[in-house]
């Protein structure tokens, strides 16, 4: 048989739990499921470094944070040159190679390897491009309507999709992708890379996925017992939890929108897929879906990324292999510990590719299996760090020396906090051990003498949203390049302010 193509589906912010194949109650991914029943499901996929951009470093490199450099969301920084990506190292062997969607790359028009890119970058000209997307909207004559709609990118606010759903991103670029499957050269084989943009909000779905779910008893937030203390909680979480708070009705709403958004790209993938089916090539076409990391969903008080909680860090990993591969088998479940780094060296070694020596992730077809994965998020201030073996978790928050442990075999939502209690003292020491032979760079300071000293402890004062959390305007005229176009992710009032102005005196 000649080499596999290879169809790598990468989706933003869809947690593990989120597919009907993992026993959701409610979620609808009939298409999703059916590819679990084909190939397998790794149970216990994590993002090392739970964050848009760290993690599209690590899933194109096959390396973690501590290699690519980037474990804090770095827009300006480039590709490490001297780190071969996915795409190339498919390319040197003789594949082409096409990505549509999402890459996060910079600069933005950066191919990464790739022999083309129709790219859809969520209208961010404060990089100085007009996307591909954008472009089509204006051919459709929509110039700089794609944020009519007026919701936020990292806001859980929703609306219906306020123009033809035929243009909406996620049809885009499914039908994108689907033009390269049948523009491809069939003397040669092919891999393809599909960033879907969504359920990463704006909370836009069209409205006949919203319909779907019109009448039907959504799950609701989790809140764990450590959450009800606020003035013990670590400084990070205040901060994550104080950006977001939405009413009873507002969660429910924007639950409803985005698993209408997951079930349109359920759907559009069944669409991709039936292209490859048609033009032959199916059997012969290794398929693997994933994300760069999940979403809280309002668990424990939180929402979006960045965190170390299972909705947060834990993500899909389904592969299907070409028809009859013994090596992936079908209708199977696989518990082991793997990564975002893992991703690279498992397509390449299904395609029988040689894996270049700076990977440092392994293949999930391969003999070995690791007994525990690390990930890290941040610097300063709000961070943090987490070791995960097969059973327990612990999350370590530097800035007031705090540690979590979860035993997530008996509680699989985390709502017990273990790290006080005394019959587990050894698996927090082992576990404290581990973390211990991660430590590197800017975090040594947080050791003295061999033990974790972290820094001190203190409280988030919640600072305004002048930007609204990167919400968008009209793309045209296409906006001036904005050097203070960057989201903040924490941001915070200085000196304690509260607010308040000055009794007398007060200016601005």
């Amino acid at each position: 048989m000649s080499k596999p193509n290879v169809l790598m589906i990468v989706a933003d912010h869809w947690s593990a739990p989120l597919l009907g194949a993992a026993g959701h109650s409610v979620i609808h991914t009939p298409v999703l499921n059916t590819l679990c029943a084909n190939g397998v499901r790794f149970t216990n996929c994590y993002s090392e470094t739970p964050v848009c951009l760290p993690a599209r470093r690590t899933l194109m490199t096959g390396t973690p944070a501590r290699r690519h450099g980037d474990r804090t969301f770095q827009p300006y920084r480039p590709m490490e040159p001297d780190l071969p990506t996915l795409a190339q190292t498919f390319r040197d062997a003789g594949y082409q190679a096409y990505a549509v969607g999402k890459t996060h790359t910079y600069p933005q028009r950066d191919r990464i390897g790739f022999d083309d890119v129709q790219l859809d970058d969520e209208g961010r000209t404060m990089y100085g491009v007009t996307d591909d997307y954008e472009i089509f909207l204006g051919d459709k004559g929509y110039v700089g309507r794609q944020y009519g709609h007026g919701m936020s990118n990292n806001a859980y606010q929703m609306t219906p999709w306020h123009l033809p759903e035929e243009v909406h991103a996620t049809n885009w670029a499914t039908d994108t992708m689907q033009r390269y499957v049948r523009r491809r050269d069939p003397t040669r084989p092919a891999f393809w890379y599909l960033g879907y943009r969504h359920p990463h909000p704006p909370l836009v779905p069209p409205q006949r996925f919203l319909d779907y779910y019109d009448g039907v008893e959504l799950d609701e937030p989790f809140v764990g017992e450590w959450t009800k203390d606020t003035d013990a909680l670590p400084y990070m979480i205040q901060g994550v939890q104080s950006r977001a708070v939405y009413t009873k009705r507002e969660v429910e709403r924007a639950r409803r929108a985005f698993y209408a958004l997951c079930t349109h790209i359920d759907q559009q993938i069944g669409a991709l897929i039936g292209t490859i089916r048609e033009e032959g090539i199916l059997d012969n076409t290794i398929i693997l879906f994933t994300s760069d990391h999940g979403d809280m969903l309002g668990n424990h008080g939180m929402w979006a990324k960045q965190t170390f909680y299972e909705w947060s860090t834990r993500v899909p990993m389904i592969v299907m292999g070409v028809e009859n591969c013994r090596r992936v088998g079908f209708g199977r479940t696989d518990d082991r510990l793997v990564g975002l780094q893992d991703v690279m060296p498992t397509l390449l070694d299904l395609a029988d590719v040689d894996v270049p020596k700076t990977v440092e992730g392994q293949s999930m077809f391969g003999d070995q299996s690791r007994d525990h994965i690390y990930g890290e998020f941040g610097e300063a201030g709000a961070c943090s760090r987490m070791i995960r073996d097969q059973r327990y978790k612990l999350i370590y928050y530097p800035v007031g020396n705090v540690f979590q442990l979860f035993d997530l075999d008996e509680d699989p939502d985390e709502m017990t906090d273990l790290a006080n209690e005394p019959e587990h003292s050894n698996t927090l020491g082992h576990l404290k051990g581990l973390l211990m032979n991660e430590v590197y760079g800017s975090d040594e300071k947080w050791v003295s003498d061999g033990v974790f000293t972290g820094e001190p402890a203190k409280r988030y004062n919640p600072g305004p949203n002048r930007g609204l959390s990167f919400t968008r305007g009209h793309q045209w005229p296409v906006p001036p390049l904005n050097p203070k176009g960057d989201m903040q992710f924490f941001p915070e009032a200085p000196d304690g302010w509260d607010g308040s102005v000055e009794a007398e005196g007060a200016k601005n």
